[in-house]
């Protein structure tokens, strides 16, 4: 984020990036006559830049007379002011990205209703739940995305752990301390990389499993709802405190960059709190490490015993206010991603996402943290994700987030965070 997202699942610091190709209409769109037609993407998923530009550069080939315009936003630049910008100067583009049903009730003035499109209807039961609006569908899925505790499988083999049986807080906790005993031997700095400087890795991916617990992990559940117990609450702080006093430090001097590309993908700590979307990433820097020594499992949670957190980070919107033509285009094109025999492809090889469209069954995740999500997904062994509810209101970077950094940099008790969080969130609610 997921996560770029906004906080989601980010990659790399990146300011937007563009890409301008040309191209020609196919037969059944309104582009298939002479006349040229432009789109712009502002899309909030920056680690997925580069793939981006490869496939709009192929639909270049096979749509001539289409211009397509992509920028990325992400690693320390939200993505919803730019888009606000870009609105309010009149420059909003064509296809945007949108977090939730906060993102959704922002933007309804931009947002056009994508029901009848091919993809809308291929879209997996529950992928479109928080992008219904008047009883439209306003966004089409990017893809599922799982996240848990991504592990060095050399470095826990190593230390004689098992990372399969870590199914519960008591013996993750006893790995951690076995792993531990053995840096030197092991050749690392830490068990974990806690990025502190990175607020949604607490507010967002790890809260989700315990604030969301009270929702079922339904994020337009917990939107509508006036109030939150948080009463898992303990059970959060033990993991916090877990990476934490494991971590190689300073913690709050660490980012996504130095727990990924500086300190993971180079054999330094033994695992990190991350997702599937890490993969292109630790690629680029180890192809071999990437390929055969990533494996993921999922957090320990009491109550969610071997489940993956597994949802849906980003959606694409269209703008409802460019030309018929512009979003007719637009459409043709999110169609021919996720529906076209090509496109499905691209998809999954390309971009390595899990695909939350049907008619993928025949498709084989690329890599071992997809396969990871894909497996869980199948199996029904997934937790849903309830923080899109909270990303995209006030109350995630002006209460959520502040409060958990004071905590993790000893600046308060946890008791203080806890209180400060419920009393933000009923408060906001309660304004709504």
């Amino acid at each position: 984020m997921t996560m770029g997202w906004k906080k989601l699942g980010v990659s790399v610091m990146a300011g937007a990036m563009a890409l301008t190709l040309v191209g020609c209409g196919n037969s059944n769109s309104s582009s298939s006559s002479n006349k040229k037609v432009k789109i712009t993407i502002l899309q909030g998923k920056v680690e997925s830049n580069k793939q981006f530009k490869q496939i709009a550069a192929r639909y270049h080939k096979l749509h001539p007379n289409v211009t397509i315009t992509v920028s990325s936003i992400g690693g320390g630049t939200d993505y919803d002011p730019v888009l606000k910008t870009r609105i309010s100067s009149g420059n909003a583009p064509t296809i945007f990205s949108l977090a939730g049903p906060a993102d959704v009730k922002q933007f309804a003035s931009q947002e056009a209703d994508l029901s009848n499109t091919k993809a809308a209807k291929a879209a997996q039961p529950g992928t479109l739940d928080a992008v219904k609006s008047n009883g439209k569908t306003v966004g089409l899925p990017f893809n599922v995305e799982g996240y848990g505790l991504v592990y060095n499988k050399k470095i826990f083999k190593k230390a004689g752990v098992d990372a399969t049986k870590l199914t519960t807080m008591a013996k993750l906790t006893a790995a951690v301390k076995k792993i531990d005993s053995q840096k030197s031997k092991l050749g690392i700095k830490g068990v974990f990389c806690l990025p502190g400087k990175e607020t949604w890795i607490l507010s967002d991916h790890l809260a989700n499993l315990y604030v969301g617990q009270e929702f079922g992990g339904n994020a337009l559940k917990m939107y509508n709802s006036k109030s939150m117990k948080f009463t898992a609450n303990k059970e959060m702080k033990a993991m916090i405190d877990l990476q934490k006093n494991y971590s190689v430090g300073p913690v709050m001097q660490q980012d996504y960059s130095s727990q990924v590309n500086q300190n993971f993908s180079q054999g330094k700590v033994a695992m990190i709190q991350q997702g599937d979307w890490i993969y292109s990433t630790v690629e680029q820097i180890d192809k071999k490490f990437a390929k055969n020594d990533m494996g993921m499992i999922p957090i320990p949670v009491k109550g969610y015993e071997n489940k993956l957190p597994v949802g849906t980070s980003l959606y694409w919107g269209v703008n409802k206010n460019k030309s018929t033509a512009e979003q007719t285009a637009a459409k043709n094109f999110l169609d021919w991603l996720y529906t076209s025999k090509e496109g499905k492809k691209l998809v999954v090889n390309k971009l390595h996402f899990v695909p939350a469209y049907k008619g993928y069954d025949d498709a084989k995740m690329p890599d071992a943290l997809t396969q990871v999500v894909f497996k869980y997904s199948q199996a029904h062994k997934t937790i849903g994700w309830a923080f899109p509810a909270y990303t995209g209101t006030s109350w995630d970077p002006n209460t959520f987030q502040p409060n958990l950094q004071k905590y993790l940099s000893g600046k308060q008790s946890w008791n203080t965070t806890v209180k400060n969080s419920i009393k933000g969130w009923n408060e906001q609610q309660a304004s709504k």
